[in-house]
């Protein structure tokens, strides 16, 4: 006997059982009694699309088992949804209460994709963005600052809200200034300042389909990455932040003297601070067409500071017409 099998509550419904392939089914999936008795009745409410308290109670019952059941969390939002219209209640206020529920569940399970669409499907019915949604997504990060889908979801927060001059560059700060390695703080400072102008129909920025470029924007940002790699030269994080700011300029070479500082001596292959420097240095030397250089810069990185990726630097000196080096 189970939950829903001894309630009154759950008397008027039939569940219906999950078909593994008959008596004796090749591969049946070991599920506990207790996730395999609330399956049933969820899919009998499922099956007569019924829309009610209960429901959502079962739902969260399902959840508490099962986070990443995406059908669960499809019908619950739709049973929220649908119960609102029924009740005629406030959505706002039900959304709100939603979320409170939800966050519980989010900092139990911190990688689940599933949880993170509920909540963006809620807040596409909310009219502004809830004073508690950002402290709560400091609350994630400090759990872990890399968290790819808590970072997806809030690029989507900025674009549906218009948060773009608002919250994210002084957040961003304080994530780089607590680790200056956190390559996705780095990914959101960009979208931040160069997300707002991609063009939907193409998918490219402004400064591709109309040649608008912000030189003011660029020249903060190129010296605020600067002072970003001094703190730590091995970081490749910021070294690729550079390259994506100077592309927007068409140019790698306004910063061909500062990649030099983190190289050494080139001739004797010594001093070098940054393999990412050398690179830099590579693309810069190839851009002005001076092979040679760009050829020991790629021959460095092959034969001493990068031999792991020996085959990549040798298809890079063959992009330029120079031969293989052996590591």
């Amino acid at each position: 006997m189970g939950k829903y099998n001894e309630s009154e509550d759950w008397a008027d419904v039939v569940p219906i059982p999950q078909n593994d392939g008959g008596l004796n089914p090749l591969a049946a999936i070991a599920y506990s009694d207790e996730y395999r008795e609330a399956m049933e009745y969820l899919r009998a409410v499922m099956a007569s699309n019924e829309v009610s308290e209960r429901v959502l109670e079962l739902t969260e019952h399902v959840i508490s088992m099962n986070p990443a059941h995406y059908t669960v969390w499809l019908y619950r939002a739709n049973t929220l949804f649908e119960l609102q219209k029924q009740n005629q209640s406030d959505l706002q206020e039900d959304i709100l209460e939603e979320l409170n529920w939800l966050d519980g569940i989010s900092l139990r399970h911190l990688k689940n994709y599933q949880i993170w669409h509920h909540r963006q499907t809620l807040m596409t019915h909310l009219d502004a963005l809830p004073p508690t949604e950002i402290p709560f997504l400091a609350r994630m990060f400090a759990k872990d600052a890399k968290n790819y889908h808590v970072w997806s979801y809030r690029q989507w927060l900025v674009r549906h809200f218009s948060l773009w001059d608002t919250t994210e560059l002084p957040y961003i700060e304080t994530l780089l200034t607590a680790d200056v390695r956190n390559n996705s703080a780095w990914n959101h400072r960009y979208f931040v300042l160069f997300g707002r102008d991609i063009d939907p129909s193409s998918g490219k920025g402004l400064d591709e389909v109309g040649n608008i470029v912000d030189e003011d924007l660029i020249d903060r940002e190129v010296e605020y990455t600067k002072a970003k790699i001094r703190l730590a030269p091995q970081n490749q994080s910021p070294w690729n932040y550079l390259r994506g700011l100077l592309r927007k300029r068409g140019s790698l070479v306004e910063c061909k003297k500062f990649a030099e500082e983190f190289v050494g001596d080139l001739e004797e292959g010594k001093g070098c601070r940054s393999s990412h420097a050398l690179d830099f240095l590579a693309d810069c030397c190839a851009e002005e067409k001076d092979k040679d250089k760009a050829g020991r810069a790629l021959d460095l990185l092959a034969r001493r500071y990068d031999p792991i990726r020996k085959g990549y630097w040798n298809y890079r000196r063959g992009l330029l017409g120079l031969g293989a080096v052996e590591a």
